[in-house]
């Protein structure tokens, strides 16, 4: 119950139902035979060998707990399958299984096989997540809302615009992944110390077609104890788990009561609370940060674990295995709730229209402050705009009018000008052109 209730509840379903252990033998014996294959392409193994040990080696030869028990005893989980695997081969077969292969060339490539349709569908979840968030912001290209600096209210911007930046924040996370998925899924194929023992000058020809047979990329070189992969794949995945933590934080931030701007998608039972019913809390954007300081935490583990001994890690290699795919899961479970966020985001523009004029014109001493500046001089111009923001939040009067009734400045400057310098959906400097741009790449 552990892991159903607290241990899992941030992972996708759909990657947990794909990743059980089941799956990772299901890959290492995908690996298994295709390596048996490829050696037969090479004359190592006779013809025929890889049909005869498909063959032999339906599900129902591996006994899942007591592969679990001795995995213990082994330190991973391709020791006792190998056991496992010739125990159910006759003799003639025996030494022709798991030739010249060692536990971490099918641990890694076979994680690598585990990861790679997981890590395809986080693509197409991003991708539906930048879609829905580009109808988003074409449809608030020209919303008006303030802009917030240290958490307080600075200039006005457009929520048009605040989508586009999520958006390229997550774009360029994409890229990253993109680029990890498609070029460092590396087979791993060296032998006991990395040289291919006993393949001499087949060794790296045999690699290269074993990542071919099995859809993966073939790496310069076996990477036993060259980790770089591996961080590169937690480095992505920590990337988009950051970017879409970003757009959770600042909608639970504009969720808030006081503040009101956004909405969560509505669906029945979601976001109540235990003990207060007239609370809507914004679980999707939990789950979301929730998920994304668990990368977080696992992008640290792998880093930690990247430098390993000689031609075998001793523990750091055994260390990467869980963060590694439970950050793949997490960041699936991620976007599958980011995607629904974004289709279903409630944006109140009355509200935002609202909290512009919370400051009682504050916001828009800059611009005031310029209007004034040639008849007055900046100097006093500054502090007119000042007072007048300070009038007029006190007094819950329009600036416009608190500014033009000031001693210092009736009768000398243009009342029509002044009044569309201070309204704040005009001074939205580039937002409008900053969507369109976005839209251009990201749509």
């Amino acid at each position: 119950m552990y892991d159903l209730l607290l241990g899992q509840p941030f992972m996708s379903g759909t990657g947990l139902e794909a990743s059980r252990a089941q799956a990772l033998v299901a890959a290492m014996r995908q690996v298994e035979l295709a390596l048996a294959a490829e050696q037969e392409v090479h004359g190592l193994v006779p013809e025929g060998t890889a049909d005869a040990l498909q063959m032999h080696l339906g599900d129902g030869v591996f006994d899942m707990q007591a592969l679990a028990e001795e995995t213990v005893k082994g330190g991973n989980a391709a020791i006792p399958f190998v056991k496992q695997a010739k125990a159910a081969l006759p003799d003639d077969l025996k030494r022709h299984f798991h030739k010249g292969a060692t536990s971490q060339d099918i641990v890694d490539s076979a994680l690598m096989l585990l990861l790679k349709p997981r890590l395809e569908r986080c693509l197409s979840l991003l991708a539906q997540a930048r879609l829905a968030g580009c109808t988003l912001m074409e449809a608030h290209r020209g919303t008006a809302m303030v802009g917030r600096t240290l958490m307080q209210q600075a200039l006005p911007i457009t929520f048009g615009a605040k989508v586009a930046n999520w958006l390229w924040v997550l774009h360029l996370a994409e890229c990253r992944l993109d680029d990890v998925t498609s070029s460092s899924l590396y087979v791993q194929l060296g032998g006991a110390v990395g040289v291919h023992s006993g393949l001499d000058e087949h060794g790296l020809p045999l690699m290269d077609g074993l990542a071919t047979r099995l859809g993966l990329n073939a790496p310069l070189l076996p990477w036993h104890t060259n980790r770089q992969p591996i961080l590169a794949i937690a480095g992505a995945l920590d990337a988009v788990a950051a970017g879409a933590e970003k757009i959770a934080l600042d909608v639970a931030l504009m969720c808030q009561t006081e503040v009101g701007e956004l909405s969560e998608p509505a669906e029945a039972g979601v976001g109540e609370s235990s003990s207060m019913p007239h609370k809507r809390n914004p679980v999707a954007c939990a789950r979301i940060r929730a998920a994304a300081r668990q990368i977080h935490g696992n992008a640290g583990i792998i880093a930690n674990a990247a430098a390993q001994p000689l031609e075998r890690g001793l523990g750091e290699w055994h260390a990467e295995w869980a963060p590694l795919v439970d950050s793949v899961l997490l960041l699936e479970g991620t976007l599958e709730t980011l995607a629904a966020l974004l289709s279903g985001l409630e944006v109140h523009g009355e509200v935002m229209q609202r909290n512009l004029a919370v400051t009682g014109g504050a916001i828009m001493a800059e611009p005031a402050a310029r209007v004034l500046v040639p008849a007055l001089g900046s100097d006093t111009a500054k502090r007119i705009a000042r007072e007048a923001s300070e009038t007029a939040r006190a007094q819950g009067r329009p600036y416009a009018d608190v500014l033009l009734e000031h001693p210092e400045v009736a009768g000398k400057v243009d009342a029509p000008t002044l009044r569309e310098a201070v309204r704040p959906e005009l001074y939205i400097g580039s937002s409008q052109a900053q969507v369109e741009r976005a839209l251009k790449v990201l749509s």
